[in-house]
């Protein structure tokens, strides 16, 4: 017998061969029925994975909190998809088909594209072939003998052909149909109950342009019909909330051919946004004793050479300008010129902690296929900052970052967000600076550092930066997506490659460690954010365009401007619409606009002195004084209220 502890940390003694699956049905016979794939010691398996030894068991099922679960569900629908494909159009090569965080793709190298007509049949035959509750089988073969079963699929011979020798090469087969898989997949092709087809788009071989241009098939499937129909309900809503269409809409941004790929140009609404958002956080800085400087959006290659970006990052950088003797490059981050105004001259112990921000533009080389409005650009502006800082400071300066960044997040009312501590993954050594013994201490510094200060975190390998672990904030996004916004990272390799030094109180020169943080991320990113999680109806004190006044008609201007002076005088952004048109119209037009407040003045204000007044939500407050709505209009500028 061997013993198998299960998730709630409770045991049970199964006889040696089961299979998972097997094994869950010892369980419960609803848990079978349910299960997707199986968790052995970490490690997703298939269900029909046999199990002879002490483990511990998770069984994984179609839910929302279950990623694993839905991966294996969505991983055979792909397959479904494959065999569809296969029947209808049977030159079609295929390439690889894995499931993804919401759904999964088939990459496809059809004889002609899949047109809306073809893709419609394709979802035909899934139902089919689900209607069918084709058994799916698991079998393993030889290098030469899966090259022979793969001898019409070109790309499926490419990735056998790439696999390590004595690689296990696996299969699974559903009927007349075999594909080269991993899996995990789900026992038959019943165990599905709705597919959808959503789109296509073109996709190069293993993403590179020097390959074939492949048609990608991207659909969903579920265990319920209906929850296809909230599915379609959640895109057309991401749709809506498409930060692109938003920006077009709101005249917030905008891109041209002439200027470039992923270098987006701020319209006057959205430099204000930008505007407002730099300064909200340089004000935050400033009252917590951080330096602001400007530094150059380029530099000598020397400089990265120094700091090791030019071996770990040159491949996001771009290329080299050679002017005169030197070789400079548009700058990929801004940390190395920090250290240079830190080490500009001599520092005692007691100039420490210095805390240097900077608003810095930064250039990462992006492929024109990947840039997307002001979310990925080549051309960013960073909210960094580095602190210098004495060993015996980096635990209060690192919970001071932590404080600010739960500062911000409530004046935005980000609420759902979690703590990730990012490390080096120790199997992929090239990707990091290689020190061991720096490595160690740092991980395990700010392990320390992030239970000391009660911060609830959870690791991940592989995520760190080249020199050192860092602590990412993931928000989860209306949208259901984990957005990385705030990082702060540790780093002791800077400092020691820079030769940085301060001289402490026993008169010795000592070696600061660095602390990199930003809070809002990027200002275009950031923003791209807020326009989606906001559908671009800004608050109060954020939006470009605050207030607008409407008179009801011309024998009303006189006063509306008037109205319009004031709010203007007293730091509100005030629009006046004097425009021959109803009033009616007007308002329709602001609410589409997202103006937070209409102003409305008609004979009855005029003659009372007051302003009609509209929120974009609430509806007609009705009259008030101007001294009342300016009251209330400051005050929740100043508080940064959300509606």
């Amino acid at each position: 017998m061997i013993k198998i502890t299960l998730k709630d940390g409770s045991s049970l003694e199964v006889e040696e061969g089961l299979s998972i699956l097997e094994i869950a049905q010892k369980i419960s016979e609803g848990l079978a029925r349910n299960a997707t794939c199986g968790e052995i010691n970490g490690e997703v398996k298939d269900l029909r994975y046999v199990v002879n030894e002490d483990c511990n068991l998770v069984i994984h099922t179609f839910a929302e909190d279950d990623l694993d679960g839905m991966k294996a569900y969505w991983h055979t629908t792909s397959h479904i998809m494959a065999q569809a494909v296969k029947r209808l159009f049977p030159e079609t090569k295929l390439a690889i088909g894995p499931s993804i965080d919401e759904g999964f793709y088939y990459d496809f190298d059809p004889v002609e594209h899949f047109s809306d007509e073809d893709k419609a049949k394709i979802e035909e035959e899934m139902k089919k072939i689900i209607k069918e509750d084709i058994a799916i089988e698991r079998f393993s073969l030889p290098k030469a003998e899966a090259l022979e079963l793969m001898k019409d699929e070109p790309y499926k011979v490419e990735l056998i052909n790439d696999l390590p020798e004595g690689e296990e090469i696996s299969f699974y087969k559903q009927g007349d149909f075999t594909d080269l898989c991993a899996g995990p997949h789900l026992m038959s092709t019943g165990k599905v109950k709705a597919v959808k087809i959503i789109t296509s788009s073109g996709a190069y071989w293993r993403g590179s342009e020097k390959n074939k241009m492949l048609q990608r098939v991207y659909a969903i499937s579920f265990p319920k019909a209906s929850q296809i129909d909230e599915y379609l309900a959640k895109l057309e809503d991401r749709r809506s909330r498409d930060h692109r269409k938003i920006g077009k809409d709101l005249e917030l941004f905008m891109t041209h051919e002439l200027v470039g790929a992923g270098l987006p140009m701020y319209l006057p609404n959205g430099a204000t946004v930008r505007r407002l958002l730099e300064r909200y956080i340089q004000d935050k800085e400033l009252k917590r004793d951080y330096w602001h400087v400007y530094t150059p959006s380029m530099a000598n290659t020397q400089l990265y050479k120094v700091s090791g970006h030019w071996d770990h990052y040159k491949e996001n950088m771009f290329p080299v300008m050679k002017m005169d003797e030197e070789e400079l490059v548009l700058r990929p981050m801004n940390c190395p010129h920090h250290m240079l105004i830190f080490k500009s001259k001599m520092r005692s112990y007691r100039d420490l902690p210095i805390r240097i921000g900077e608003l810095a533009h930064d250039f990462r080389y992006e492929a024109s296929g990947a840039v997307c409005g002001i979310s990925r650009v080549r051309q960013m502006c960073q909210n960094d900052a580095h602190l210098f800082v004495r060993p015996d400071q980096i635990k209060d300066e690192f919970r001071k970052v932590v404080e600010l960044i739960l500062e911000v997040y409530k004046d935005f009312g980000f609420k759902d967000y979690s703590f990730r501590l990012s490390l080096r993954d120790k199997n992929n050594k090239e990707k990091y600076f290689d020190d061991d013994e720096m490595w160690n201490n740092a991980e395990n510094e700010l392990r320390e550092i992030l239970t000391e200060l009660g911060v609830d975190f959870y690791e991940a390998i592989g995520e760190a930066a080249f020199y050192g672990p860092k602590l990412d904030v993931q928000i989860k996004s209306v949208l259901g997506h984990d957005e990385t916004v705030s990082t702060c990272q540790l780093d002791f390799l800077l400092p020691q490659r820079f030769e940085l030094e301060y001289i402490g109180e026993d008169g010795q020169p000592h070696r600061p460690v660095v602390l990199h943080r930003a809070i809002l991320g990027t200002s275009d990113r950031f923003m791209a954010f807020l326009i989606e999680e906001t559908k671009g109806a800004f608050p109060l004190w954020l939006h470009p365009t605050q207030v607008v006044v409407m008179p009801i008609s011309e024998k009303h201007v006189d006063y509306a401007k008037e109205v319009t002076s004031k709010l203007r005088e007293n730091s509100i952004r005030v629009e006046l619409d004097d425009r021959n048109e109803k009033v009616g119209y007007k308002i329709r037009e602001s609410q589409v606009q997202k103006i937070p407040y209409m102003i409305v003045v008609g004979d009855k204000e005029v003659e009372a002195k007051t302003v009609g007044v509209r929120h974009r939500k609430e509806g007609d407050l009705g009259a008030m004084s101007l001294d009342a709505f300016m009251e209330r209009a400051l005050k929740q500028i100043k508080n940064y209220e959300l509606d």
